[in-house]
């Protein structure tokens, strides 16, 4: 039975979800003052220093303070192996966890969107002012103040993007490898075109994380009109027919579940697992999934849930001789004082690394239309995220196809919203992305093979020069590949008409009244490179659409 809703409104818009999209709304929204906006987060406030020190995401990831602590179901594709599937459960969401990589993606990624909607809002030339919009862009010196690149980039934004604080002699010879094997240098991957090896540029601020609480959130608390719970579950959202009228929450403090009201829109920001959870414990989802669970169902819509996208990293790990790395650095007591006080001292050094600091994005066959793979290349290694760091001295080249056919599908288990929902990524599930697998593989032992790193003697430890076969590396990576934490795509938008669209290229929920999803779930297809800048352009783009400012 329905919660009794009060009658009078008591908030124009509820925001479910203090993520990366729902902090950007809850300040754009709340910003006219006559508008009255609630935010709810299931977790807690940002306010963990570990949160803030870029390193800090070895001990945030895992813990159940900032992680929703998710596992993917068994998944076939790797060998019946299941994988830990990490989630902010923060204000800030996945950024207050995440890698801090600052990626749009490619142009065509946004030009497919387009396409497949039909709606040209969605072309990369229309998108670009909205990255632009919150940007902070800074390259730190005059000189290259000077040389600032308008045409691509915004300055002045909440969003602050700055150049790494440190560079490795061994990630500075993996890029010139990179360059003898045909990969152009790059100091821009934020252009449309992200072919080349370069430095990643990442959400820090003088050495500190740079999450989407600090940048949208903290500057609007003070307005009287926004309002924010954390520590408070969403249940289910409410409705009278097909119209949303509000949502069921378990208050921080306890005792019985409360109603609130929205009078003009609830807005789901919960990502890409939570959104289709919540959406299906509402009775919106495939009707046959609502009925096995006992769920009232409020609209069949068979696209909840479905469509998950994932990039799958396959890590390879190098011995080397003769060059610094972090892995003997950070094992001696005196190293590890060093790096404590470079980064007491001056916010550099080891402590302000991002989890990946050289990036590589190449194609896996001269046939591809443009890069299909993306490196993420460390100074370290260890036997798994979260395990200690070998003691030699080795770097770390992980790959994955940034354009993977395999689809999976969050489900939930039970009626219940504390129950996490099943999670099948499927991931190596087709032919093409098994043999872009093997590719992959192939194409780092090439690099790693260049003049460019022999002065520094690299051995393959891992996945090891015994895997050779095509059969043998996709076996491989099925035992060590690994999710790089980029789910999307679940609530896909889509035209009308398009019987697996979960909303439309506005964002509005099909076929239900004063319902919208603006998180990275409505991603059509996933976008080629890290996921969380391009969630803050979607919700720049929601929010103009909702508050009539869309240019």
């Amino acid at each position: 039975m329905t919660p009794t809703i009060p009658q009078t409104p008591l908030f124009d818009y509820v925001i479910v979800g203090a993520g990366t999209a729902g902090c950007l709304l809850a300040n754009r929204l709340s910003a006219d003052p006559s508008c009255r906006v609630l935010l709810v987060e299931a977790g807690g406030r940002d306010n963990y220093p570990w949160i803030h020190i870029p390193v800090g995401y070895l001990y945030c990831i895992g813990n159940p303070r900032t992680d929703w602590l998710y596992s993917t179901e068994p998944d076939p594709g790797l060998n019946g192996r299941s994988l830990r599937y990490p989630r902010g459960r923060v204000l800030g969401g996945s950024s207050s966890i995440n890698g801090m990589i600052y990626m749009r993606g490619q142009a065509r990624d946004y030009d497919a969107w387009a396409a497949r909607t039909g709606d040209p809002a969605w072309r990369w030339d229309a998108c670009l002012p909205y990255f632009k919009r919150h940007e902070d862009h800074w390259r730190g010196d005059a000189d290259a103040r000077a040389a600032f690149d308008a045409v691509h980039h915004g300055h002045g934004g909440e969003w602050r993007v700055e150049r790494q604080r440190l560079r490795w002699e061994v990630l500075d010879a993996f890029a010139a490898a990179a360059g003898e094997a045909g990969l152009p240098a790059s100091d821009d991957f934020n252009r449309g075109d992200n072919e080349g090896v370069g430095y990643f540029e990442v959400n820090q601020r003088r050495g500190v994380r740079w999450n989407a609480s600090k940048a949208f959130l903290r500057p609007a608390a003070r307005r009287p009109n926004l309002e924010v719970r954390t520590g408070t579950q969403t249940l289910r959202v409410l409705f009278e027919g097909r119209r949303a009228l509000g949502v069921e929450l378990r208050p921080a403090a306890g005792g019985a579940p409360q109603a609130v009201h929205a009078a003009r829109e609830v807005i789901l920001c919960a990502g890409a697992v939570g959104t289709p959870q919540l959406l299906q414990l509402s009775g919106v989802g495939p009707g046959a999934l609502l009925h096995a669970h006992g769920i009232p169902v409020v609209h069949d819509l068979p696209g909840v849930g479905e469509n998950l996208q994932d990039h799958l990293q396959i890590r390879a790990v190098f011995a080397v001789e003769g060059v610094k790395t972090l892995n003997t650095l950070a094992h001696s007591l005196w190293g590890q004082a060093g790096i404590a006080l470079e980064y007491l001292w001056r916010r550099s050094g080891p402590m302000s690394m991002a989890p990946s600091q050289l990036g590589a994005f190449a194609r896996s066959s001269p046939g591809q239309p443009g890069p299909d793979l993306q490196y993420h290349v460390q100074p370290l290694s260890l036997d798994a995220f979260g395990q200690p760091l070998h003691r030699y001295d080795a770097f770390t080249a992980s790959v994955c196809n940034l354009n993977p056919g395999s689809r999976g599908q969050v489900h939930i288990r039970s009626p219940r919203a504390e129950d996490a929902p099943a999670i099948r990524p499927n991931y190596l599930s087709t032919p093409e992305d098994r043999q872009v697998a093997a590719a992959s593989l192939r194409l780092t032992r090439r690099i790693v093979g260049m003049p460019a790193l022999a002065r520094y003697r690299p051995r393959e430890i891992k996945p090891g020069p015994a895997y050779q076969s095509d059969d043998e590396l996709v076996r491989l990576a099925g035992d060590i590949g690994t999710t790089i934490f980029h789910p999307v795509g679940t609530c896909r938008m889509g035209a009308a008409g398009d019987a697996g669209a979960v909303v439309s290229p506005r964002l509005a929920v099909q076929g239900l009244a004063g319902l919208r999803v603006v998180d990275a779930s409505v991603m059509p297809t996933i976008t080629s490179g890290n996921t969380n800048s391009p969630t803050l352009m979607i919700a720049e783009r929601a929010a103009a659409w909702i508050t009539g400012a869309a240019g």
